[in-house]
Protein backbone atom coordinates (compact mmCIF):
# COMPACT_ATOMS: atom_id res chain seq x y z
CA UNK A 1 0.00 0.00 0.00
CA UNK A 2 2.00 3.35 -1.03
CA UNK A 3 2.07 5.49 1.36
CA UNK A 4 0.04 8.54 1.24
CA UNK A 5 1.17 11.43 -0.57
CA UNK A 6 0.39 14.55 2.79
CA UNK A 7 3.48 14.40 4.91
CA UNK A 8 2.97 13.02 8.05
CA UNK A 9 2.48 14.72 11.02
CA UNK A 10 4.79 13.67 13.93
CA UNK A 11 3.34 13.35 17.81
CA UNK A 12 7.08 12.28 18.65
CA UNK A 13 9.77 14.51 20.17
CA UNK A 14 13.13 13.23 19.97
CA UNK A 15 15.24 10.78 17.51
CA UNK A 16 18.82 9.71 17.76
CA UNK A 17 21.53 11.29 16.42
CA UNK A 18 24.96 9.95 14.76
CA UNK A 19 27.52 10.66 17.42
CA UNK A 20 29.56 12.42 14.61
CA UNK A 21 26.36 14.56 13.35
CA UNK A 22 27.96 17.60 12.97
CA UNK A 23 30.61 15.82 10.54
CA UNK A 24 27.95 13.80 9.28
CA UNK A 25 26.13 16.53 7.67
CA UNK A 26 29.10 18.48 6.19
CA UNK A 27 30.23 15.30 4.82
CA UNK A 28 26.43 15.33 3.25
CA UNK A 29 26.81 18.59 1.78
CA UNK A 30 30.25 18.30 0.45
CA UNK A 31 28.14 15.69 -2.80
CA UNK A 32 25.70 19.06 -3.29
CA UNK A 33 22.62 16.14 -3.49
CA UNK A 34 19.78 18.52 -4.98
CA UNK A 35 17.40 18.51 -1.50
CA UNK A 36 14.37 19.16 -3.52
CA UNK A 37 13.17 15.70 -5.04
CA UNK A 38 13.98 13.01 -6.71
CA UNK A 39 16.93 12.28 -9.49
CA UNK A 40 15.25 9.55 -11.76
CA UNK A 41 18.94 8.25 -12.26
CA UNK A 42 18.60 6.23 -9.08
CA UNK A 43 15.16 4.91 -10.04
CA UNK A 44 16.84 1.99 -11.20
CA UNK A 45 17.98 0.93 -8.53
CA UNK A 46 15.32 1.98 -6.15
CA UNK A 47 13.11 -0.34 -8.86
CA UNK A 48 15.34 -3.28 -8.82
CA UNK A 49 15.61 -3.42 -4.70
CA UNK A 50 11.88 -3.58 -4.59
CA UNK A 51 11.83 -6.13 -7.00
CA UNK A 52 14.28 -8.64 -5.60
CA UNK A 53 13.13 -7.41 -1.75
CA UNK A 54 9.34 -8.24 -3.11
CA UNK A 55 8.49 -4.99 -1.34
CA UNK A 56 6.12 -2.16 -2.74
CA UNK A 57 7.75 0.33 -1.42
CA UNK A 58 11.66 1.65 -2.29
CA UNK A 59 13.57 4.83 -1.22
CA UNK A 60 16.90 6.09 -1.65
CA UNK A 61 17.09 8.79 1.48
CA UNK A 62 18.86 11.58 2.44
CA UNK A 63 18.97 13.17 5.78
CA UNK A 64 20.11 16.52 6.79
CA UNK A 65 19.59 17.96 10.30
CA UNK A 66 15.51 18.42 10.04
CA UNK A 67 14.48 16.32 7.12
CA UNK A 68 14.45 13.23 5.33
CA UNK A 69 14.28 13.97 1.27
CA UNK A 70 14.05 10.93 -1.44
CA UNK A 71 16.38 10.76 -4.44
CA UNK A 72 14.24 8.23 -5.60
CA UNK A 73 11.03 6.94 -5.05
CA UNK A 74 8.88 3.68 -5.50
CA UNK A 75 5.50 2.81 -4.14
CA UNK A 76 4.68 6.57 -2.86
CA UNK A 77 4.32 10.08 -4.30
CA UNK A 78 6.07 10.98 -1.13
CA UNK A 79 9.42 13.31 -2.02
CA UNK A 80 10.23 13.91 1.73
CA UNK A 81 9.43 13.48 5.28
CA UNK A 82 10.31 15.37 9.28
CA UNK A 83 13.30 13.26 10.26
CA UNK A 84 11.80 12.40 13.62
CA UNK A 85 9.43 9.86 11.65
CA UNK A 86 11.79 8.71 9.75
CA UNK A 87 12.92 4.84 10.68
CA UNK A 88 16.21 5.52 8.18
CA UNK A 89 17.41 7.67 10.96
CA UNK A 90 17.65 5.33 13.34
CA UNK A 91 19.69 3.19 10.89
CA UNK A 92 22.11 5.99 10.79
CA UNK A 93 23.05 5.53 14.90
CA UNK A 94 23.33 1.98 14.20
CA UNK A 95 26.41 -0.47 13.84
CA UNK A 96 24.92 -2.95 11.72
CA UNK A 97 25.25 -2.96 7.99
CA UNK A 98 21.31 -3.24 7.69
CA UNK A 99 18.46 -2.71 9.98
CA UNK A 100 15.38 -4.57 9.98
CA UNK A 101 12.13 -3.94 11.81
CA UNK A 102 10.31 -7.53 10.99
CA UNK A 103 7.40 -6.26 12.92
CA UNK A 104 6.64 -2.24 13.60
CA UNK A 105 3.45 -2.88 15.03
CA UNK A 106 4.93 -4.12 17.99
CA UNK A 107 7.88 -2.28 17.80
CA UNK A 108 8.51 0.47 20.89
CA UNK A 109 10.46 2.87 18.22
CA UNK A 110 7.67 2.73 15.69
CA UNK A 111 4.35 1.92 16.68
CA UNK A 112 3.26 4.81 17.63
CA UNK A 113 4.82 6.68 14.67
CA UNK A 114 2.18 7.57 12.36
CA UNK A 115 3.94 6.27 9.47
CA UNK A 116 2.68 2.55 11.09
CA UNK A 117 -0.66 3.79 12.95
CA UNK A 118 -1.85 6.13 9.73
CA UNK A 119 0.06 4.69 6.47
CA UNK A 120 0.15 1.22 7.33
CA UNK A 121 3.82 0.76 7.25
CA UNK A 122 4.77 -2.66 9.11
CA UNK A 123 7.84 -4.06 7.53
CA UNK A 124 11.31 -2.12 7.43
CA UNK A 125 14.61 -2.72 6.19
CA UNK A 126 16.77 -0.02 5.17
CA UNK A 127 20.96 0.04 4.44
CA UNK A 128 22.88 3.27 5.73
CA UNK A 129 24.79 4.67 2.85
CA UNK A 130 28.32 4.90 4.04
CA UNK A 131 31.21 7.19 2.29
CA UNK A 132 34.64 6.51 1.56
CA UNK A 133 35.50 8.31 4.49
CA UNK A 134 32.68 6.41 6.63
CA UNK A 135 30.04 8.50 7.39
CA UNK A 136 26.43 7.71 6.79
CA UNK A 137 24.48 9.87 4.27
CA UNK A 138 21.09 8.24 3.80
CA UNK A 139 19.94 4.94 3.13
CA UNK A 140 18.57 2.33 0.32
CA UNK A 141 15.22 1.12 2.19
CA UNK A 142 12.53 -1.03 1.15
CA UNK A 143 9.20 -0.94 3.12
CA UNK A 144 5.59 -3.30 3.43
CA UNK A 145 2.50 -3.28 4.67
CA UNK A 146 2.74 -7.01 5.64
CA UNK A 147 6.06 -8.80 7.90
CA UNK A 148 7.95 -10.39 5.99
CA UNK A 149 11.19 -13.05 6.18
CA UNK A 150 13.87 -11.12 4.92
CA UNK A 151 16.57 -13.86 3.76
CA UNK A 152 19.70 -13.77 3.84
CA UNK A 153 19.78 -13.16 -0.17
CA UNK A 154 17.53 -10.15 0.27
CA UNK A 155 19.94 -8.63 2.78
CA UNK A 156 22.68 -9.34 0.69
CA UNK A 157 21.18 -7.90 -2.81
CA UNK A 158 19.97 -4.62 -0.56
CA UNK A 159 23.35 -3.89 0.73
CA UNK A 160 24.94 -4.40 -2.93
CA UNK A 161 22.59 -1.91 -4.18
CA UNK A 162 23.36 0.68 -1.68
CA UNK A 163 26.94 0.50 -2.72
CA UNK A 164 26.00 1.13 -6.24
CA UNK A 165 24.40 3.96 -5.12
CA UNK A 166 27.81 5.62 -3.33
CA UNK A 167 29.66 4.79 -5.64
CA UNK A 168 27.52 6.93 -8.46
CA UNK A 169 27.53 9.37 -5.55
CA UNK A 170 31.39 9.52 -5.05
CA UNK A 171 31.83 9.25 -9.14
CA UNK A 172 29.50 12.22 -9.31
CA UNK A 173 31.64 14.11 -6.59
CA UNK A 174 34.78 13.29 -8.07
CA UNK A 175 33.31 14.75 -11.47
CA UNK A 176 32.53 18.02 -10.01
CA UNK A 177 35.49 18.48 -8.34
CA UNK A 178 37.28 17.43 -11.55
CA UNK A 179 35.10 20.06 -13.18
CA UNK A 180 35.97 22.71 -11.21
CA UNK A 181 39.58 22.37 -10.80
CA UNK A 182 39.97 22.06 -14.45
CA UNK A 183 37.77 26.01 -14.45
CA UNK A 184 40.31 27.27 -11.76
CA UNK A 185 43.32 25.88 -14.40
CA UNK A 186 41.47 27.73 -16.84
CA UNK A 187 41.38 31.04 -15.51
CA UNK A 188 44.90 30.84 -13.82
CA UNK A 189 45.83 30.01 -17.71
CA UNK A 190 44.19 33.50 -19.25
CA UNK A 191 45.15 35.22 -16.15
CA UNK A 192 48.70 33.94 -16.62
CA UNK A 193 48.33 35.12 -20.58
CA UNK A 194 47.23 38.09 -19.42
CA UNK A 195 49.43 38.80 -17.08
CA UNK A 196 52.47 37.99 -18.98
CA UNK A 197 50.84 40.46 -21.82
CA UNK A 198 51.17 43.21 -19.51
CA UNK A 199 54.13 42.29 -17.77
CA UNK A 200 56.08 42.25 -21.32
CA UNK A 201 54.78 45.86 -22.09
CA UNK A 202 55.88 47.36 -18.22
CA UNK A 203 59.30 45.44 -19.18
CA UNK A 204 59.46 47.70 -22.39
CA UNK A 205 59.54 50.89 -19.84
CA UNK A 206 62.61 50.63 -17.97
CA UNK A 207 64.16 48.88 -21.26
CA UNK A 208 63.29 52.35 -22.66
CA UNK A 209 64.17 54.49 -20.08
CA UNK A 210 67.97 52.69 -19.68
CA UNK A 211 68.24 53.11 -23.82
CA UNK A 212 67.43 56.93 -23.44
CA UNK A 213 69.36 57.42 -20.56
CA UNK A 214 72.35 55.34 -21.95
CA UNK A 215 72.32 57.84 -25.10
CA UNK A 216 72.36 60.41 -23.62
CA UNK A 217 74.90 59.52 -21.17
CA UNK A 218 77.55 59.03 -24.10
CA UNK A 219 76.82 62.05 -25.58
CA UNK A 220 77.95 64.07 -22.73
CA UNK A 221 80.49 62.01 -21.89
CA UNK A 222 81.73 62.31 -25.29
CA UNK A 223 81.28 66.04 -25.64
CA UNK A 224 82.19 66.90 -22.00
CA UNK A 225 82.69 64.20 -19.53
CA UNK A 226 80.51 66.34 -17.27
CA UNK A 227 79.74 64.68 -13.97
CA UNK A 228 75.89 65.16 -14.25
CA UNK A 229 76.70 61.94 -15.66
CA UNK A 230 76.29 60.45 -12.60
CA UNK A 231 72.70 61.39 -12.18
CA UNK A 232 72.16 59.41 -15.56
CA UNK A 233 73.85 56.41 -14.52
CA UNK A 234 71.77 56.35 -11.31
CA UNK A 235 68.88 56.39 -13.37
CA UNK A 236 70.18 53.53 -14.95
CA UNK A 237 70.51 51.25 -12.21
CA UNK A 238 67.37 52.31 -10.79
CA UNK A 239 65.32 51.25 -13.67
CA UNK A 240 67.66 47.92 -13.74
CA UNK A 241 66.50 47.06 -10.38
CA UNK A 242 62.78 47.93 -11.14
CA UNK A 243 63.23 45.40 -14.36
CA UNK A 244 65.07 42.35 -12.62
CA UNK A 245 62.52 42.64 -9.45
CA UNK A 246 59.59 42.67 -12.05
CA UNK A 247 61.50 39.88 -13.66
CA UNK A 248 61.97 37.66 -11.01
CA UNK A 249 58.25 38.17 -10.21
CA UNK A 250 57.29 36.64 -13.48
CA UNK A 251 59.28 33.75 -12.54
CA UNK A 252 57.55 33.04 -9.59
CA UNK A 253 54.31 33.32 -10.55
CA UNK A 254 55.20 31.21 -13.12
CA UNK A 255 55.89 28.75 -11.17
CA UNK A 256 52.74 28.87 -8.96
CA UNK A 257 50.13 31.07 -9.95
CA UNK A 258 48.09 31.60 -6.77
CA UNK A 259 51.07 33.57 -5.73
CA UNK A 260 49.82 36.92 -7.49
CA UNK A 261 46.83 36.37 -5.27
CA UNK A 262 48.21 35.06 -1.94
CA UNK A 263 51.18 36.69 -1.48
CA UNK A 264 50.73 39.26 0.59
CA UNK A 265 52.95 41.94 1.73
CA UNK A 266 52.87 45.09 4.44
CA UNK A 267 53.69 48.07 2.41
CA UNK A 268 53.47 52.00 2.71
CA UNK A 269 50.86 53.23 -0.06
CA UNK A 270 52.77 56.21 -1.43
CA UNK A 271 56.25 54.63 -1.64
CA UNK A 272 54.71 51.89 -3.68
CA UNK A 273 52.96 53.90 -5.63
CA UNK A 274 56.36 56.10 -6.78
CA UNK A 275 57.88 52.95 -7.76
CA UNK A 276 54.73 52.32 -9.73
CA UNK A 277 54.69 55.65 -11.51
CA UNK A 278 58.52 55.49 -11.95
CA UNK A 279 57.91 52.60 -14.78
CA UNK A 280 55.43 55.06 -16.24
CA UNK A 281 56.79 57.51 -19.13
CA UNK A 282 55.21 61.22 -17.50
CA UNK A 283 54.73 63.46 -19.39
CA UNK A 284 55.61 67.53 -18.36
CA UNK A 285 52.13 68.79 -18.53
CA UNK A 286 50.60 66.25 -16.35
CA UNK A 287 50.17 66.20 -12.81
CA UNK A 288 49.60 63.36 -10.22
CA UNK A 289 48.46 63.98 -7.19
CA UNK A 290 49.38 61.17 -4.18
CA UNK A 291 46.83 60.30 -1.01
CA UNK A 292 47.89 62.36 2.04
CA UNK A 293 49.41 61.08 4.81
CA UNK A 294 51.04 57.93 5.56
CA UNK A 295 48.94 54.28 4.57
CA UNK A 296 49.95 50.30 5.09
CA UNK A 297 48.50 48.00 3.20
CA UNK A 298 48.68 44.23 3.49
CA UNK A 299 47.94 42.48 0.12
CA UNK A 300 49.27 41.55 -3.01
CA UNK A 301 51.62 43.84 -4.06
CA UNK A 302 51.93 42.12 -7.54
CA UNK A 303 48.37 42.28 -8.09
CA UNK A 304 47.67 45.66 -7.06
CA UNK A 305 50.72 46.68 -8.86
CA UNK A 306 49.45 45.53 -12.21
CA UNK A 307 46.07 47.17 -11.37
CA UNK A 308 47.59 50.55 -10.56
CA UNK A 309 49.53 50.54 -13.51
CA UNK A 310 47.22 49.30 -15.84
CA UNK A 311 44.91 52.40 -14.62
CA UNK A 312 47.55 55.07 -14.36
CA UNK A 313 49.10 54.25 -18.01
CA UNK A 314 45.42 54.74 -19.53
CA UNK A 315 44.84 58.08 -17.48
CA UNK A 316 47.99 59.12 -18.59
CA UNK A 317 48.02 57.74 -22.41
CA UNK A 318 43.99 59.45 -22.90
CA UNK A 319 44.56 62.76 -21.25
CA UNK A 320 44.06 65.39 -24.17
CA UNK A 321 44.23 68.72 -21.65
CA UNK A 322 46.65 71.43 -21.98
CA UNK A 323 47.24 70.80 -18.17
CA UNK A 324 46.40 66.49 -17.16
CA UNK A 325 45.94 65.52 -13.95
CA UNK A 326 45.41 62.73 -12.12
CA UNK A 327 44.06 62.45 -8.08
CA UNK A 328 44.28 59.33 -6.77
CA UNK A 329 42.91 58.61 -2.88
CA UNK A 330 43.02 55.96 -0.86
CA UNK A 331 40.48 55.21 2.24
CA UNK A 332 39.77 52.41 4.21
CA UNK A 333 37.70 50.65 6.86
CA UNK A 334 37.54 47.52 8.75
CA UNK A 335 36.44 45.09 5.84
CA UNK A 336 37.79 46.86 2.61
CA UNK A 337 40.55 49.19 0.92
CA UNK A 338 39.26 51.74 -1.10
CA UNK A 339 41.39 53.07 -4.29
CA UNK A 340 40.10 56.07 -6.50
CA UNK A 341 41.97 57.53 -9.68
CA UNK A 342 40.22 60.31 -10.85
CA UNK A 343 42.08 62.03 -14.16
CA UNK A 344 40.61 65.26 -16.34
CA UNK A 345 40.98 63.17 -19.77
CA UNK A 346 39.06 62.46 -22.38
CA UNK A 347 36.49 60.77 -20.81
CA UNK A 348 34.67 57.29 -21.61
CA UNK A 349 30.36 57.73 -22.87
CA UNK A 350 28.11 56.21 -20.98
CA UNK A 351 26.90 53.39 -23.47
CA UNK A 352 30.58 51.79 -23.05
CA UNK A 353 30.53 51.70 -19.44
CA UNK A 354 29.56 48.30 -19.20
CA UNK A 355 31.92 47.03 -21.86
CA UNK A 356 35.25 48.52 -21.32
CA UNK A 357 36.22 45.48 -19.16
CA UNK A 358 35.51 43.55 -21.60
CA UNK A 359 38.58 41.46 -23.61
CA UNK A 360 40.20 42.69 -26.69
CA UNK A 361 37.40 45.86 -25.97
CA UNK A 362 38.89 49.09 -27.28
CA UNK A 363 37.22 52.53 -28.33
CA UNK A 364 38.98 52.45 -31.54
CA UNK A 365 40.57 55.97 -30.38
CA UNK A 366 44.30 57.12 -31.01
CA UNK A 367 46.24 58.15 -27.36
CA UNK A 368 48.41 60.66 -27.42
CA UNK A 369 51.45 58.85 -28.84
CA UNK A 370 48.80 58.21 -31.49
CA UNK A 371 48.67 54.61 -30.87
CA UNK A 372 45.59 52.40 -30.15
CA UNK A 373 45.29 50.27 -27.25
CA UNK A 374 44.69 46.67 -27.39
CA UNK A 375 42.17 46.16 -24.70
CA UNK A 376 44.01 43.98 -22.88
CA UNK A 377 44.57 46.19 -19.88
CA UNK A 378 41.31 47.25 -18.40
CA UNK A 379 40.15 43.54 -18.94
CA UNK A 380 43.35 42.34 -17.06
CA UNK A 381 42.57 44.88 -14.30
CA UNK A 382 38.77 43.64 -13.56
CA UNK A 383 40.44 39.55 -13.43
CA UNK A 384 42.65 40.69 -11.08
CA UNK A 385 40.16 43.00 -9.21
CA UNK A 386 38.07 39.88 -9.32
CA UNK A 387 40.63 37.31 -8.20
CA UNK A 388 41.28 39.46 -4.77
CA UNK A 389 37.35 39.35 -4.69
CA UNK A 390 37.12 43.01 -5.11
CA UNK A 391 34.90 45.19 -6.94
CA UNK A 392 35.87 48.25 -9.71
CA UNK A 393 33.51 50.71 -10.84
CA UNK A 394 33.72 53.55 -13.31
CA UNK A 395 32.23 57.50 -13.38
CA UNK A 396 33.06 58.98 -16.50
CA UNK A 397 31.78 61.91 -18.60
CA UNK A 398 32.80 61.78 -22.22
CA UNK A 399 35.28 65.21 -22.43
CA UNK A 400 35.65 65.49 -18.66
CA UNK A 401 37.62 62.87 -17.48
CA UNK A 402 37.04 59.47 -15.65
CA UNK A 403 37.22 58.10 -11.88
CA UNK A 404 37.90 54.30 -11.35
CA UNK A 405 36.25 53.07 -7.64
CA UNK A 406 38.33 50.00 -6.53
CA UNK A 407 37.40 48.28 -3.36
CA UNK A 408 39.74 44.99 -2.10
CA UNK A 409 39.01 43.11 1.21
CA UNK A 410 41.34 42.82 4.00
CA UNK A 411 41.40 39.05 3.49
Amino acid sequence: MPLPIKMLISTMSSFPYPVNEEERLAALKSYEPDNKGEEKEFDAIASLAAAICGTPVSLITFIDDKRQWFKSHIGTHLTENTRELSFCTHALTLDEEVMIVPDATVDDRFNQNPVVTAAGITFYAGVPLINVDGFALGTLCVMDNKTQEFTAEKISALKLLAKQVVDKLELRRKVRTLEKTNQELLNSNVLIQKFASMAAHDIKNPLSSMLLTSQALKQRWQTSGDKSCERLIDINITSIKTLLNLVDEMLAYSKAPSLLIAKKQVFELNGFLNRVIALLRIPANLHIVLPQGRHELNISVIALEQIVLNLLSNAIRYNDKEQGMIMIRFSEDDEFYQLELEDNGIGIAPEYHHKIFGSHFTLQVTDRYNEKGSGIGLATVKDLVTALHGTIQLKSTLGTGSTFYVSLPKL
